[in-house]
């Protein structure tokens, strides 16, 4: 049976989108150098527009820039996105850190949230490592 990750009380910025890896990954490439707050307010908009990797992967990126304009390095983020899109499309990869722009952070939630390999996982940032301790406590590991 596939991994489903519980909701936490923490609600991290990712847990709506359990079961979508993609959209999992877009928040972790968002939230680099931003508040969950900021990532928050866009993403509403961003998945409407960019409903999965195959819109992403061709978007214009005037259009994607105006919706992430408020994250800042709007250029840098776009670049990466449409990248990180079409990398994931291509399905060359194995682990999230296997795609553009993706490294620990990003590489820790996939694994916690994508494969269930939470107990393997050690992660440095506040917002996993919360979610992570309360895995350990609903899971008694």
């Amino acid at each position: 049976m596939a991994w489903q990750p519980p909701k936490s009380p923490h609600n991290l910025v990712q847990e709506p989108y359990f079961g979508d890896t993609w959209k999992i990954l877009v928040c972790c490439l968002l939230l680099n150098l931003t508040t969950n707050r900021q990532v928050r307010a866009v993403l509403p908009e961003l998945f409407q527009k960019y409903p999965d990797a195959a819109s992403m992967s061709c978007a214009n990126p005037a259009d994607l820039e105006e919706i992430i304009k408020s994250l800042g390095m709007s250029k840098k983020r776009t670049s990466t996105l449409i990248r990180f899109s079409s990398e994931y499309l291509a399905g060359k990869w194995k682990t999230a850190k296997d795609l553009h722009g993706c490294g620990k952070y990003a590489d820790d939630a996939y694994r916690i949230f994508v494969v269930g390999d939470w107990q393997q996982v050690e992660p440095r940032d506040h917002a996993l490592n919360l979610y992570h301790d309360w895995l350990k406590e609903v899971y008694h590991s």
